[in-house]
């Protein structure tokens, strides 16, 4: 379970409180008017940004005050972050090891999420000889890699055409129920949060509200999320 216990977030002279649980294994959209604290939120979760007050557990253990890096989680932001002069195979790799220096099991993960993300034969190509879709295909293997419990993506989609982001959303769907990982996903799309998510937290007024039913949520959304949505 992702445990947000009593937690108060500042980012200059915002603050967003949050108090919520979330269940391990569950898919979750976080929507909210701009500027409301969406990927701030996610953001205090990986470890970027500190805590004014509260704790964060997973699976009972706190870890509010560990480096991003020693936290059971991955993130996808929405550049996806690839590095224009490593080839796809060199990006993926960084995953795993800052350096890139892979052992033999090693390179045969990066091999195998190549494959799951359907590029395969792709790996030595760079980014300027890839598609936006493949683009976004080679972050999501980096991210894969790391076999991380908690995924968290801050809409490393909305540059995509309505088609490939559908897709890319199936194909984090199809992965985060192969692997059982816990998927956090900021969107301004309801669509996407009604493809891929179970559950949907609202995120205004400055408050993180509690996961409920992403149906019943859009179904009879409340007043701040109705503003938002037109």
């Amino acid at each position: 379970m992702l445990k947000l216990d009593d937690c108060v977030i500042e980012n200059g002279n915002f603050t967003l409180n949050a108090d919520i649980q979330i269940e391990v294994g569950n898919s979750i959209a976080i929507v909210g008017p701009s500027g409301a604290g969406k990927s701030t939120l996610l953001e205090t979760i990986a470890g970027f940004r500190d805590l004014k007050k509260g704790q964060i557990f997973w699976s009972g253990q706190q870890i509010s005050n560990l480096h991003p890096g020693k936290r059971p989680m991955a993130m996808l932001f929405q550049d996806g972050n690839l590095f224009p002069h490593l080839t796809a195979e060199q990006n993926i790799a960084l995953g795993l090891r800052p350096n890139g220096r892979l052992s033999a099991d090693e390179d045969a993960q990066v091999q195998s999420a190549l494959g799951r993300v359907s590029l395969h034969g792709m790996g030595a190509r760079k980014p300027s000889e890839l598609s936006g879709g493949q683009q976004s295909r080679v972050a999501l293997a980096r991210v894969l890699v790391q076999r991380r419990e908690l995924l968290l993506l801050d809409e490393p989609f909305a540059a995509l055409g309505p088609a490939l982001k559908a897709e890319m959303l199936d194909l984090v769907a199809d992965l985060v129920a192969e692997t059982q990982t816990t998927l956090l996903m900021v969107s301004h799309d309801p669509q996407d949060a009604r493809r891929i998510a179970d559950q949907t937290v609202l995120v205004a007024d400055e408050t993180v509200h509690a996961p409920v039913q992403t149906a019943e949520l859009f179904d009879n959304p409340p007043p701040s999320l109705r503003a938002y949505l037109g």
